[in-house]
């Protein structure tokens, strides 16, 4: 293999330059789309289309509501009626139509939801009448159609009620089930598999002997993973040895859209992440000027997409939001892909290697209309209590190393929902 660009070891020991070059993150984000495809549709139940993306037009197949209703508990009355007192003549409860016909000089007790009585055109609210004897009086004047939803408030027949590209949310899957449509076809989400690596790796419930650490980037990239709204399909974990590694992650493209590696992508001896994807795939980037993450790694093997991630806790996850969520939430029909962006002020100096740029994180918070910033501390990419509590990434840029108090700076909002994004395919 021809060797250009960084420096690392050879097998022999040998010094070696690497053959991939540093590129910006915008381009490294601009080639991981470039290869993300949306997947198909299929049908499901409500019950499983929370936070899905819609794949069709849904209209309404009928009036809703179907039936002038009670807006409020009260009595359904002639608004033109003068009587002082009317007599009451009935009830009316929610899901009972038939019964008593309204005329001047009486009243019906209605309940909220329940279908206005015949001849009635009005609701006057229990609060504003007063009850005696099997009469009630107004208190107040009402109006014709006063507290009546009328037949198709909310939609009309043939109405439109959501697009594609729509998210499922609480309200949306409640207006569905309004609707009648007990299933809805949607996109599908992505099938993911995560595979970490390292001799020096052990279970989270194993006891650690002298050097030994326990896997945390399984568990977080697990549930980042689905957080993004991917399923989880695959996990396992690869001693830095060639033939189990190339196995597992032959195991893991067979079940997954989408693999996450994690460790194994520098520039050491053991560091077989790489050499393995180009065997198999294509990569198409393997080193990106930003702190953390520098050697992240994306490949496609087949149509299937690979993130080398790197072992340190904070790099691997900070490479995720940047490029693996955005990714995973194309290929589910999301065409809102990125976090907001702000300028924020910082409350306290930053120093930063101003070589390439860097993505610290951080607390944004708002006091009397001034967005703040102030850093998690210490931030080496091995110290994941620097994400704990953050709500942002503080966009610090190249060749600039010193921010004072008071300096505005870019952050990723991570506590937003996407904002940018890209056309559907």
């Amino acid at each position: 293999m021809l060797w250009l660009g960084g420096r690392g070891q050879g097998p022999a020991g040998e010094e070696l330059v690497t053959d991939y070059p540093m590129i910006s993150p915008e381009e490294a984000l601009r080639i991981v789309l470039e290869h993300t495809t949306v997947l198909g549709t299929e049908t499901v139940g409500l019950g499983e289309a929370l936070d899905r993306v819609l794949g069709e037009e849904v209209t309404a197949a009928e009036d809703v509501p179907p039936f002038p209703a009670s807006a409020k508990d009260g009595f359904a009355v002639i608004a033109s009626d003068t009587s002082t007192w009317r007599r009451l003549i009935g009830e009316r409860i929610p899901g009972v139509s038939a019964g008593v016909v309204v005329q001047p000089g009486t009243a019906v007790r209605i309940m909220t939801g329940a279908p206005l009585p015949e001849g009635a055109d009005a609701v006057a609210m229990v609060e504003h009448t007063k009850e005696t004897e099997g009469r009630v009086g107004l208190l107040r004047r009402v109006q014709p159609g006063q507290d009546v939803r009328p037949v198709g408030q909310d939609l009309a027949a043939g109405d439109h009620v959501l697009g594609t590209g729509a998210t499922l949310g609480a309200a949306e899957i409640g207006l569905l089930a309004t609707v009648g449509r007990a299933r809805v076809r949607v996109y599908r989400r992505p099938r993911v598999a995560v595979l970490t690596t390292g001799d020096e790796v052990v279970e989270v419930d194993e006891p650690l002997r002298a050097g030994l650490i326990r896997d945390s980037n399984g568990p977080a990239l697990r549930a980042a993973a689905s957080y993004a709204g991917a399923e989880v399909v695959w996990s396992g974990h690869a001693r830095d040895e060639k033939g189990e590694l190339r196995l597992l992650m032959a195991e893991a493209l067979q079940e997954a859209h989408v693999l996450l590696t994690s460790g194994g992508v520098s520039m050491g001896r053991r560091d077989l992440v790489k050499p393995l994807l180009e065997e198999t795939g294509k990569v198409r980037f393997g080193r990106v000027a930003q702190k953390p993450g520098k050697p992240l790694t994306f490949a496609t093997v087949g149509e299937k997409l690979v993130f080398g991630l790197p072992g340190f806790p904070v790099s691997s996850l900070v490479c995720f939001e940047l490029y693996v969520r955005p990714a995973l939430r194309k290929m589910g029909g999301h065409t809102r892909l990125q976090r907001p962006r702000m300028q924020v002020t910082l409350a306290h100096p930053i120093h930063h290697q101003a070589d390439r740029p860097e993505f610290q994180r951080a607390v944004v918070s708002e006091r009397q209309g001034v967005y703040w910033a102030e850093t998690t501390g210490l931030q080496v990419s091995g110290r994941l209590r620097s994400l704990i509590g953050a709500n942002g990434l503080l966009v610090l840029p190249a060749g600039r190393a010193h921010f004072s108090q008071g300096d505005l700076v870019t952050a990723i909002l991570l506590d937003r929902l996407e904002v940018e994004g890209v056309a559907r395919e």
